[in-house]
């Protein structure tokens, strides 16, 4: 492949060069003293909101399992440690606001969440990007990542325009920080308050997902996330989901995770009028992307950056994902799924997305196809820069021997080699 200008390849993966202002960021968290325990978590979240009542007991046991699961990974850092209980405090916060608000308005929990259009795919394979294009089309309810981290008002608060909404002002403020501080992430996965962003972050509330394997090693964490049921935390999401469309509207909704490729039955089970989406890239590319992207992280987060072990995690996680989506593609009827094959997506966006509104059942009216090609105009491909990757380079690993290790997913689905 042929560098283009802006091309960019980090060559410090494996022995980070700081810069001054991530040397000072981490040296800020130098001192923190994090306690990983249930009590600790659930006592900063009811001090954050003066509220008590968090809804079932049950989930404890799996907060418990979080905690016990960071608290094992000896290599997290300051910053990675106190960021994780952040994160574990905040979904706490949000499952005492959602059940006050149940308490207050119990007609929630009728809602209908009506034909959503839903995206499975494997991460860095075009999800995120069919999803936002998607929801550029008004007639259609997405999750704005400002909204997704603080999904409940506060009560107390007199409602406004988004741009005065302190939920709103705090995303923004944390985006152009974390752009000062690990500035290559937007070229890779850019967190702007306005990107439309996974319910993964609404399923967090019930403390079962698998986006703890995103912030730290937690081998304890994934077993068990594996060993239970996820349905009863689909249909928990699926509650959360109602709550916001009560609280704002349009009432069908475009979702995605590629979590949803190993729960396909769980998915399908709690919304079973559901639109599947499976989008299909080839995994030695999606692998090299994704491992990049968390190495470049891990810098800020770990004590020590790990390459070869990082790409040998996500590598094994990756065909874990995949052998379940195969395992279970023909759970989802053909009328209500269909399959987006990476080069055929990027060859021809908006067509693309054509074909998925027939399977839906949604029009694509003159107004949305302009919506969509707005979309496309404000957000050309590689805007920041596209970064290169180098498997054998930076993590040591053969991409033809990786190629070989899901040859069951190329025999299954027509996807094209990257190079």
């Amino acid at each position: 492949m042929t560098d283009r200008p802006g091309d960019i390849h980090i060559d410090d993966l494996g022995a980070p060069v700081l810069t001054p202002m991530q040397k000072m960021v981490t040296e800020g968290f130098a001192g923190a003293d994090v306690r990983f325990t249930e009590e600790a978590v659930l006592q900063e979240a009811r001090k954050r909101t003066g509220l008590s009542d968090f809804g079932s007991d049950d989930f404890r046991e799996r907060l418990s399992v979080w905690c016990q699961a960071v608290d094992e990974d000896d290599e997290l850092g300051p910053m990675g440690q106190v960021r994780f209980f952040g994160d574990m405090v905040r979904y706490a916060a949000n499952r005492l606001r959602f059940h006050d608000l149940l308490r207050r308005h119990q007609q929630i929990l009728d809602i209908e969440i009506r034909k959503p259009i839903i995206i499975a795919g494997l991460p860095r394979s075009g999800t995120t990007h069919l999803l936002n294009l998607i929801a550029a089309d008004r007639r259609l309810r997405s999750l704005p990542y400002w909204e997704s981290l603080e999904p409940i008002p506060d009560p107390s608060v007199t409602p406004g325009p988004k741009e005065q909404d302190l939920r709103y002002l705090n995303c923004a403020g944390e985006h152009q920080m974390l752009g000062q501080v690990a500035p290559l992430l937007r070229n890779m996965h850019d967190l702007a308050p306005d990107h439309v962003h996974e319910e993964i972050e609404v399923a967090n509330l019930d403390f079962s997902s698998y986006q703890p394997e995103w912030l730290a090693v937690v081998p304890r964490w994934r077993d068990y996330y594996y060993a239970h049921d996820q349905r009863p935390h689909y249909e928990y999401m699926k509650n959360v989901l109602k709550a916001l469309q009560w609280l704002r509207g349009p009432d069908r909704w475009v979702l995605k995770s590629p979590q949803h490729l190993e729960q396909l039955g769980p998915l399908i089970e709690t919304f079973p009028d559901a639109t599947v989406v499976l989008t299909h890239r080839d995994p030695v590319a999606v692998v090299a992307s994704a491992i990049t992207m968390l190495t470049y992280g891990d810098r800020l987060r770990r004590k020590r950056v790990d390459p070869p072990a990082v790409a040998a995690y996500w590598s094994d996680r990756v065909e874990r994902l995949l052998r379940a989506c195969v395992r279970d593609r023909e759970l989802l009827a053909e009328a209500q799924s269909i399959d987006v094959l990476f080069h055929e997506f990027m060859a021809d966006d908006v067509a693309m997305v054509e074909r998925i509104y027939e399977v839906a059942d949604l029009e694509m009216t003159e107004e949305a196809r302009a919506e969509l090609g707005r979309y496309m105009v404000e957000n050309p491909r590689g805007k920041h820069g596209r970064i290169l990757y180098d498997l054998q380079g930076d993590f040591g690993v053969d991409p033809e021997a990786l190629r070989k290790r899901f040859d069951f997913y190329y025999e299954r689905f027509p996807i094209k080699a990257e190079r």
